[in-house]
């Protein structure tokens, strides 16, 4: 049998608020031992777990690994209006006059992430 990814490693300057942010987007939770000053902090959700560790260096260069996230029961647009209000920021909008496309954002530390359009949206444009 081949390896599983337990979870995805995030390394950061504020664990517990990063892993808070990060709970919203991906409608998780906060492990319970986790607390505001911790080391490390976890984030269950339904698509992967998230660990995120403080590092003493800040981010410098654009990530080498990055999530795409599709939103489950809204559209694409409407989970960049969510997520801005949860502190993320545009990086690079992406999305063409047809409906394709997508957002790249990036969450309260600097971390890059893709906002794709939802599976309706796919499956209404012919691109499941």
């Amino acid at each position: 049998m081949a390896s599983l990814v337990r979870h995805v490693t995030i390394d950061c300057d504020d664990p517990f608020a990063l892993a808070d942010f990060w709970a919203k987007v991906l409608d998780g939770t906060v492990g319970e031992d986790d607390n505001p000053g911790d080391p490390e902090a976890l984030v269950r959700s339904a698509g992967a777990d998230l660990l995120f560790i403080k590092v003493p260096d800040a981010k410098s260069v654009k990530n080498r690994v990055h999530l795409d996230i599709q939103p489950q029961d809204r559209s694409r647009d409407e989970e960049v209006e969510r997520l801005l209000a949860l502190g993320a920021t545009v990086v690079a909008d992406l999305r063409r006059p047809d409906g394709t496309g997508w957002v790249t954002m990036a969450d309260p530390e600097g971390n890059e992430l893709c906002v794709e359009r939802s599976q309706a949206e796919r499956i209404a444009t012919g691109a499941a």
